[in-house]
């Protein structure tokens, strides 16, 4: 055999090793998903690497940073406007209503420091255009009453920290509320939405429960949808983390690292989560709201068995409390704290490190009462709603899509 003849053997074998993981058989178009996943780790280490660089030399400058300008088409004009000084991005239907509209205030996901309606980082977190599209799709599909949309902007991290990110999202709803706002775009205050995927189903949560005790706002949202939700800082070995520690697209160590960096560029949280001994002795209490044991059905418990926390430095809490903070983890309120909530969808993913914290949601909220349709996808991967367009579109993403739209204009 030439040598280039073995080069390219060898060449053939190492990228076959790259791409190939293993998927669960009930996914369907697997080796699809394979690829899509190795891209997605591609980019992973790149910006892994430009993160490494930028804290050498610039930290204080945002790097590779590209607004997207509004794009409107022959339904939707999409407009870049600001909320009490906050970037807000409308999409708003140009086909004419006779009656007041319905809005969604949408906030993205991506860990808290990807992704975003106008600036993104990244190839393939360039989810603006998927928004954008899913919006459009969203606008079809209503056959009586149009859409206002509203896809939330916030700064991402590891630029800036929690609670940053929660802050800027809540000045824009909050200010989105006003009656007077809603006057002015044309919508129904009684019929008005708060959703997002991921890191921002954690947002949208966090701001439904704020807004509770807010006596300023008086427009209540009649529905929360929440996508594969990430609500609890406090045990990263959850019998989903378990089962789905190399799962495609979100691992459990690239569920850490963006854990960690939504509160600080300090890698002994990161350490520290990674190995489940980051919480506090002093807050031992907080674990009874997070309790999988009493919390999971018994079909995702498994054979897995409750073990009773490994405390971790006290340090990292008093340094770092804002892990500790249910508006970082809307799983750690008090049960007083979910009531008054409004009738909740949540989308969770069987093979997904964040499955049971979802599920342990619903079946809180249910104990005090609130309506929680619980929309479980047993084929389903972490981010599917992202696959719905070239080249990454998945037959899966569209089935898991149509289920959240068709919800959603339902109840809204």
């Amino acid at each position: 055999m030439g040598t280039k003849s073995l080069c390219l053997l060898l060449a053939s074998v190492l990228v076959a090793y790259y791409v190939y993981t293993p998927i669960p058989e009930n996914i369907e178009e697997r080796w699809k998903l394979m690829l899509i996943n190795a891209g997605f780790r591609t980019v992973s280490h790149v910006v892994s690497l430009e993160f490494y660089l930028l804290q050498v030399l610039m930290y204080e400058i945002e790097f590779n940073l590209e607004y997207t300008a509004p794009i409107s088409d022959e339904n939707v004009t999409v407009t870049d406007t600001k909320f009490n000084n906050v970037p807000a991005r409308l999409y708003m239907p140009r086909k004419q209503s006779s009656g007041l509209k319905r809005a969604v205030i949408y906030i993205h996901g991506g860990g808290w420091c990807v992704g975003g309606s106008g600036k993104c980082k990244g190839l393939f977190f360039s989810l603006s255009k998927i928004f954008i599209f899913k919006m459009c799709l969203f606008c079809q599909a209503a056959p009586t009453n149009t859409f206002v949309f509203l896809p939330q902007r916030y700064r991402l991290a590891p630029m800036y920290h929690f609670p940053v990110q929660f802050e800027d999202v809540y000045t824009v709803v909050k200010f989105f509320l006003q009656n007077s706002v809603l006057a002015q775009y044309g919508v129904d205050p009684n019929r008005i939405c708060i959703s997002g995927d991921s890191a921002g189903g954690n947002l949208a949560a966090a701001v439904a429960q704020q807004l509770l005790d807010d006596l300023e706002v008086k427009v209540k949202l009649k529905i929360q949808a929440l996508l594969y939700p990430a609500l609890q800082t406090l045990d990263l070995d959850l019998p989903s983390y378990k089962d789905n520690e190399n799962k495609p697209i979100l691992p459990k160590s690239l569920m850490v690292r963006f854990w960690s960096e939504y509160f600080t560029t300090d890698v002994s949280l990161q350490e520290a989560m990674a190995s489940n001994r980051h919480v506090p002795a002093e807050s031992s209490h907080l674990f009874r709201f997070v309790n999988w044991s009493n919390l999971l059905p018994e079909k995702f418990k498994k054979d897995h068995v409750y073990a009773s926390p490994i405390y971790g430095s006290s340090m990292l809490g008093k340094k770092y409390p804002g892990f500790l903070d249910p508006r970082a983890a809307p799983l750690l309120v008090d049960d007083t704290k979910l009531l008054g909530l409004p009738v909740t969808y949540v989308l969770t993913c069987q093979h997904d490190v964040l499955r049971d914290d979802g599920i342990m949601y619903v079946s809180r909220l249910r104990e005090v009462g609130i309506e929680v349709i619980h929309d479980h996808i047993e084929d389903a991967i972490h981010g599917v709603l992202m696959f719905i367009t070239s080249p990454t579109d998945l037959a899966l993403g569209h089935r898991v899509a149509n289920r959240y739209i068709e919800w959603l204009n339902i109840n809204l």
